[in-house]
């Protein structure tokens, strides 16, 4: 699934002072509060493969759209490779000062020399070559690639210090805003350029058993400023970074009208003590065929023909497979996703990072003002991802930000088994506000299926169990109470009266 670009109000206010600058990578300006300090030096460090290139010409290219000059000092890549990097991301580096600080005369052989070390030499030329070309084209803002390099020629750690701090002088002294890239070659644990950073950026690349990998970033240091921290994921892709903010739900919240409304099947709202709340989630949990789906799309369309704006986030099921139900049902929701007012997004969870996915919730809700969404399933969204440990205190996020912004919400979530014992892969009942157990079992060799209200928070909700049913003609059906059967959540009831049955009265 294509990556969206998403324009999120940020998770605190701006800095006031015209004192940032703005990286050019959204999510990452939002995490800052707006940018990084002008006329400082940062670090930006990460494996081969994180995407440290793509960020500096991002930076160098934002300073153009700023007024600012950039130069993009190399000593591991070309200026063609750079430039081949930029098209890739269809960028034209018009503009940029690209500097090479190796040439072909340092592969001459007859330039080099055997009197002093190599390294007190070619480390002096360097910088002054650094020093020469910043003085002759006074840019606002550097890239410096890549550290490793300087490490090697230094060759010993004081005078590596030393270097790097006498180019952090000459660089304030200059005005200049300077990410130096470095891809994590010295030893583990040494923290020497942290410690001389004016802030600090790690990137991450992390491969998973299936999938595409997933990356993500932190901001280790950063002085000044009050920022988001934690890891906060990213994808490279054509057109650049995007960093996707971890979600801290505290910093978001919006006045509401706490209402009922109504899920469009007047049984369904009773059972529900009156239908559903406007700020809450609702979990609708059963076996595969039960109903979970339909059931969802039914509340969906009652909130569409009232007016609201809906998401609905398809994990599971193929898009014309859902359209195809939900018409022979009498449900055609196709004019409200042609007018806008519904948004199905066909997701595919082995592609996409929570982190991603937590951003497209929000981006519906902030910059398209959905205020009804549906997941279906969790299941599909947490098995693609076993390796996310915290996932469900993202999903814990999630929920608690839609429920400050007014959102009513709808999990589906499949168990295991049909009738007897069901069981499921994860409990995300205390994540739950409301959940709408559905259930299958057998009455006068039919199988059939009901439906109760377990838990609400918000209601005095009716604890009978009731039938449900699914009919071409007549929709979503919920039946009388079936007060005279024992046993039925089990799946193995037993029948001890004469409670008529939907089922057997099939049309």
């Amino acid at each position: 699934m294509a990556t969206q670009q998403n324009h999120l109000t940020p998770d605190r206010a701006p800095d006031p002072t015209p004192t940032r600058s703005a990286t050019g990578i959204d999510g990452l300006d939002i995490i800052l509060g707006g940018g990084i300090t002008r006329d400082r030096l940062y670090l930006v460090e990460g494996t081969p493969g994180t995407g440290k290139t793509t960020f500096g010409l991002q930076f160098l290219l934002e300073g153009l759209k700023q007024g600012e000059s950039g130069l993009y000092i190399t000593l591991s890549e070309t200026a063609t490779e750079l430039r081949a990097v930029a098209e890739s991301h269809g960028w034209s580096l018009d503009g940029l000062s690209l500097y090479e600080l190796i040439d072909e005369e340092d592969l001459n052989p007859d330039f080099q020399q055997s009197v002093l070390h190599p390294s007190e030499i070619e480390l002096g030329e360097t910088i002054k070559s650094v020093i020469a070309r910043v003085d002759e084209l006074k840019p606002a803002r550097i890239i410096f690639d890549s550290l490793s390099e300087m490490r090697l020629l230094a060759q010993n750690p004081l005078r590596y210090r030393r270097q790097i701090l006498a180019l952090k002088h000459f660089f304030s002294t200059r005005k200049c805003t300077v990410l130096m890239l470095d891809d994590r070659t010295a030893e583990a644990g040494d923290l020497q350029l942290h410690s001389i950073a004016h802030g600090v950026i790690s990137l991450e690349q992390l491969a998973q058993d299936f999938g595409t990998e997933r990356r993500r970033l932190r901001v280790i240091k950063m002085r000044g400023i009050s920022f988001t921290g934690g890891f906060h994921d990213f994808v490279l892709k054509t057109g650049g970074m995007h960093v996707f903010p971890r979600l801290v739900a505290a910093e978001h919240f919006t006045e509401f009208e706490d209402k009922m409304t109504s899920t469009g099947v007047t049984a369904l709202d009773d059972l529900l003590g009156g239908g559903l709340s406007r700020g809450t989630n609702t979990l609708l949990s059963g076996p595969s065929g039960v109903g979970k789906t339909t059931t969802a799309l039914r509340c969906a369309l009652a909130a569409l023909q009232r007016g609201e704006r809906a998401a609905y986030y398809l994990f599971d099921e193929g898009l014309g497979t859902l359209l195809s139900r939900a018409r022979t049902l009498g449900m055609d929701v196709e004019p409200y996703i042609a007018d806008g007012s519904l948004k199905l997004h066909q997701i595919n969870p082995a592609e996409m990072s929570p982190g991603e996915f937590a951003t497209t919730v929000r981006n519906g809700v902030e910059n398209e003002n959905r205020s009804f969404a549906v997941i279906d399933s969790l299941n599909a969204y947490l098995q693609a991802m076993p390796g996310e440990k915290f996932l469900l205190l993202q999903m814990h996020e999630m929920l608690s930000y839609l429920s400050q912004q007014g959102v009513t919400t709808l999990l589906v979530l499949g168990q295991h088994g049909l009738v007897g014992e069901i069981r499921s892969d994860v409990d995300l009942s205390y994540l739950s506000d409301t959940i709408l157990m559905f259930r299958f079992f057998e009455a006068r060799g039919d199988i059939a299926t009901a439906v109760s209200v377990v838990k609400s928070r918000t209601s005095n909700h009716p604890r009978s169990i009731h039938e449900f049913r699914l009919s071409p003609n007549h929709g979503l059906q919920v039946g009388e109470a079936l007060q005279d059967f024992e046993g039925i959540m089990s799946g193995l009831p037993t029948y001890r009266g004469r409670t008529p049955i939907m089922a057997t009265n099939a049309d």
